[in-house]
């Protein structure tokens, strides 16, 4: 895999999971009422940022009538919502809100992906559907190593599925893996730290378990240690 771009490509062609292909398509073509005047984007969602990003993002997988219906990474979703808003609190996006893959947006040093890159029923994938879609996530990693200095990890699924690629990507994991919890920072070697958070979800920030502050803080902490400008509290 020569490039980033590339490997964008060949992720929206993939078809290896049958029950995420069937559901993706279905997905897209019977639509949530407020959204009967859309075109789903109804395949795998690629990452989305800049090539040389030196922070990383890793959410859980495309949400169906998110992302799966934007073609973008938290696009059009409540949890995306809560990401970009804090994301543009800290100065690492140049506009709050991400509605389409046409809105403008732009990540500043940082890219979003996921470990499952289709919209999986009931936003669970299987395991055996999370490690069909390692390889890809593998790759990515690879094709960031070079600028890559901080990845931020939301929530357990993600901080699971994640960590395999890290060390199969040639980082050196800790023995015993570093259990997943909000705020914990794990230093893998090589210049490059692990940062926990809790998930966007709507169970989450509805409830109050992840709060906006709490969202901007592990923001903020792994944009410095990715040596990234960020925006401090009250600026």
């Amino acid at each position: 895999m020569d490039s980033l771009a590339d490997l964008d490509a060949r992720v929206c062609r993939c078809t290896a999971c049958p029950r995420l292909v069937d559901w993706r398509e279905e997905v897209g073509r019977t639509k949530r009422a407020a959204f009967q005047d859309w075109t789903y984007w109804a395949r795998p969602v690629p990452g989305f940022g800049p090539a040389d990003a030196p922070l990383l993002i890793v959410g859980l997988a495309p949400a169906a009538h998110g992302g799966n219906r934007t073609g973008r990474m938290f696009t059009g979703d409540r949890s995306g919502d809560v990401l970009y808003q804090a994301l543009y609190d800290v100065g690492l996006a140049n506009r709050p809100t991400s509605v389409s893959a046409d809105d403008g947006l732009e990540l500043l040093g940082v890219r979003v992906t996921s470990p499952v890159h289709c919209a999986p029923p009931g936003n669970k994938p299987t395991p055996r559907e999370r490690d069909t879609c390692r390889p890809w996530l593998v790759q990515e990693l690879t094709l960031l190593r070079p600028t890559l200095r901080a990845v931020v990890v939301l929530g357990a699924f993600g901080w699971q599925a994640a960590l395999p690629a890290f060390a199969e990507a040639g980082w050196t994991v800790p023995r015993p893996r570093p259990v997943f919890a909000h705020g914990t920072r794990v230093s893998l070697g090589g210049g490059l730290d692990l940062f926990g958070c809790f998930h966007v979800s709507q169970r989450n920030t509805f409830t109050g378990k992840l709060t906006p502050e709490m969202l901007r803080d592990v923001l903020r902490r792994a944009g410095e240690a990715a040596g990234l400008p960020v925006r401090t509290a009250g600026k």
